[in-house]
């Protein structure tokens, strides 16, 4: 496969990224397909036909899974027998007074840049999920965590400086206020996942952290893990811990009809795998 070197587009990625999945690529083949109609009626029919069928699979939460589970694949959920581990490690160095070797990675997923019931900042719901799973292993595990993420490059904007606040800030004050689990370290200068993984090895390497618990949904798990791998070079140990799966909430034959939920998941399964091609 190709690799493509799309660094140079970073401040463009929103933009591109919104005009290569649906259904804007969808929308426009109707409009060629209605264009052509005049002159080949019949490949013009087709091309409209085939258009709005992609569309309506792209509001099924079946197809979703399909890409999540045949295309995607994501790692499976942490295994017990891992949580185990984990927490007898942590127990041995919590009596021995000795830093951590191990910590929680929770990566984040987005922000509010200005929530009107707050009048602040504030996570969205995607980030809220993983910094609740993550501070529910550390309790489990006795181990340290990190929130990783800054402001993403569809926010980099002159703005309140209440709303300039980083995920990362945030998640710190939602921990401690709201989970009363008080952060270890919050990487703040993240855009995107590649500056994740960067920033926030070298900050936990230089801490001798040697093995990351990392924590993000199912459907950008595979992304993430392979960013952090490089970014390790194999100097850290990295335990994915995944949420989130796209599961079957309703009867088989309603996963094939058009829904809200439908048209987000096969949105981010699409997000995730051109985000592969692209960095891969």
């Amino acid at each position: 496969m190709i690799a493509l070197d799309l660094t140079v587009f970073d401040s463009w990625k929103p933009i591109l990224t919104a005009l290569a999945l649906p259904p804007v690529p969808l929308l426009l083949l109707i409009l060629l397909g209605w264009g052509l109609s005049a002159r080949r009626r019949l490949l013009g029919g087709m091309m409209v036909l085939l258009s709005c069928i992609a569309i309506w699979l792209a509001c099924c939460t079946a197809v979703a899974r399909v890409i999540e589970r045949q295309v995607l694949r994501p790692p499976a959920p942490i295994a017990e027998e891992t949580l185990a581990e984990l927490k007898s490690g942590s127990g041995k160095q919590a009596k021995s007074h000795v830093a951590p070797s191990a910590a929680i990675v929770v990566l984040g997923g987005g922000r509010i840049p200005r929530a009107k019931e707050l009048g602040t900042a504030d996570l969205n719901s995607w980030s809220l999920q993983r910094l609740r799973y993550g501070i529910r292993l550390a309790r489990e595990t006795g181990l340290p965590i990190a929130f990783s993420g800054g402001i993403g490059w569809s926010q980099q904007s002159q703005a309140p400086a209440d709303s300039q606040l980083s995920e990362a800030e945030i998640a710190a004050r939602v921990a401690e206020d709201e989970f009363l689990k008080p952060l270890r370290w919050t990487e703040t200068r993240s855009r995107d996942t590649r500056e994740n993984a960067q920033r926030t090895v070298a900050l936990l390497r230089a801490d001798g952290v040697q093995q990351i618990v990392l924590v993000t949904h199912a459907w950008h798990m595979p992304r993430a893990l392979r960013a952090f791998e490089q970014a390790a070079g194999g100097s850290l140990k990295i335990t994915p811990a995944p949420l989130g799966f796209f599961v079957s909430e309703q009867a088989p034959e309603l996963e094939w009809l058009p829904t809200l939920q439908g048209f987000t998941q096969v949105r981010l399964a699409l997000r995730e795998l051109l985000g592969s091609l692209v960095t891969r």
